[in-house]
């Protein structure tokens, strides 16, 4: 999954493509370097952020959608908790919602259903709605999949739809990213997809020391242990330097 931010604060690229042209050469250029998706978003998720409102991101992302999905030939996601911001979006050529509300909205899930979409539900640290009395943060994180995956079904929405995110950089802290990514065999699934989503992010910095661009390394060396642990999508900013890797990582780990 190719990260295409459309918001002028993002914490690694914010402010290089937030123009329909700019962003459409990125995207061309991602589905080239070896995209399965596309996750367009113009809400910044980076901490102290200041959120859009659902009309201020629908207005951003009517400026791209349908123009993107228009010119180029490969499944979309919009990264928004916004129902009204997926409904559009759904409605011009996007087949997946990637939400990191971390909360059970009926609305979304209604649109879901409507749709018959993708759905990436994350576990948010900040906002998770989660009952858990765990200590750990991989039990509380195992422990709002379930409620979550439940929640889909009471609500006849199929884990076919369904892709599950550990919420790396919105867990609370270093270790706690850590132990989800040395963890992700035991909060994968089988059910339904997992994504890891830890492109670039602190704990690559922290971990690796690295600086700018240079933690694509971390970034790489962290999705080949996912990959190793169950992980089926990963979402990053550096697509063809990935994609070689967890090629190469698919073909030892599972002989694809």
């Amino acid at each position: 999954m190719g990260i295409l931010n459309v918001t002028p604060d993002s914490f690694y690229d914010g402010g290089k493509y937030n123009s329909p042209q700019k962003a459409l050469e990125q995207a061309l250029k991602m589905v080239q370097d070896g995209a399965d998706i596309i996750d367009i978003g113009a809400n910044s998720t980076r901490p102290n952020a200041e959120v859009l409102s659902a009309k201020e991101e629908l207005n951003i992302i009517k400026e791209y959608i349908p123009f993107l999905t228009e010119k180029v030939n490969t499944v979309f996601s919009v990264d928004t908790f916004y129902p009204e911001v997926a409904k559009y979006a759904l409605n011009n050529g996007v087949a997946v919602i990637n939400d990191v509300s971390g909360v059970f909205n009926e609305k979304m899930a209604e649109t879901v259903k409507t749709h018959k979409c993708g759905w990436i539900i994350m576990y948010n640290g900040r906002t998770a709605e989660n009952n858990s009395d765990k200590n750990s943060v991989t039990d509380k994180v195992s422990d709002f999949f379930s409620q979550m995956l439940e929640k889909c079904n009471s609500f006849g929405i199929s884990s076919e739809y369904i892709m599950l995110d550990a919420g790396i950089g919105f867990t609370g802290g270093f270790d706690e990213d850590i132990e989800l990514i040395k963890n992700t065999a035991i909060l994968k699934n089988k059910s339904c997809a997992y994504l890891t989503a830890l492109s670039n992010k602190r704990v690559v910095k922290n971990s690796s020391g690295a600086v700018g661009e240079d933690r694509v390394f971390g970034t790489l060396a962290a999705n080949v242990l996912a990959v190793a642990g169950g992980a089926d999508f990963v979402r990053v900013h550096n697509v063809k330097e990935n994609r070689l890797a967890i090629n190469t990582a698919d073909r030892i780990i599972r002989g694809k």
